[in-house]
C-alpha cells in the first residue's frame, strides 16, 4: 500500500474541572442525542463526513470488527448533532481506568460548518464528558483539522499541554484531501 507522508503539529489539551460559566444554548432546530448501539456502517459515516476535509484517516484504515469492538465498549459513547433532522457532527467520548476522559473525536459536518453550532457542540460535549465519572479532561487537535478547532478549544476552557511535530503515513487509496501545508 502506497502512502503520502504528512507532517502535522499536534496540540495536545486538558481541562482541569467543568466550565463555571452557562452553556451556550444549541440553535432552536438543532438536537443532540447520544447513539448507544451505534453501528460500524453509521459510524463510519460520522467520521468520514467530519473528517474527510481534515485528514482523519486513521480509523478509516481499521477492519470493521475492530470499529464494532471499540463502539461496543462500555467506555465509549457517541453523541450527535442533529439540524433540521439531518446529522451535521458528532462527538466520541472514552472514559479512561484513571479517571481521565478524552474528547477522542468532536466535529462538524461540512455543510453545518460556518453555522454557529460549534461553540456550543463543544459545549455540549464537555458538560457530557464531565456528567460521568471524570477527574481530567483531554483532547487533542492537529493543524490539518479545521482552523477555528484550537481557538474553540481555547475558548472553551481547554488549556495546552504540550505540542509535537508527526508525520503521518497516510494511505493514499483512502481517497482523503491532504493538506497543502498542515506542519
Amino acid at each position: 500500500m502506497s502512502t503520502t507522508p504528512v507532517q502535522v503539529e499536534v496540540t495536545f489539551l486538558r481541562m482541569e474541572r467543568p466550565p463555571a460559566d452557562r452553556p451556550a444554548a444549541l440553535p432552536a432546530e438543532t438536537f443532540v442525542l447520544p447513539v448507544p448501539d451505534c453501528t460500524v456502517g453509521f459510524y463510519r459515516y460520522l467520521y468520514d463526513g467530519v473528517g474527510r476535509n481534515h485528514c482523519w484517516w486513521l480509523r478509516r484504515t481499521l477492519p470493521d470488527a475492530r470499529i464494532a469492538a471499540i463502539l461496543r465498549d462500555p467506555a465509549t459513547s457517541i453523541q450527535v448533532l442533529y439540524r433540521n433532522g439531518e446529522p451535521a457532527g458528532f462527538h466520541e467520548i472514552e472514559r479512561r481506568w484513571d479517571g481521565t476522559t478524552n474528547l477522542s473525536y468532536f466535529g462538524l459536518m461540512p455543510h453545518a460548518i460556518g453555522q454557529g453550532l460549534g461553540r456550543a457542540f463543544l459545549r455540549h460535549a464537555i458538560d457530557a464528558a464531565w456528567s460521568g465519572p471524570c477527574s481530567l479532561l483531554t483532547v487533542n487537535t492537529c493543524t490539518a483539522d479545521h482552523p477555528r478547532a484550537l481557538p474553540n478549544y481555547l475558548s472553551a476552557g481547554f488549556r495546552v499541554i504540550r505540542r509535537v511535530r508527526e508525520e503521518w503515513p497516510v494511505p493514499d487509496n483512502l481517497g482523503l484531501r491532504l493538506p497543502l501545508r498542515a506542519g
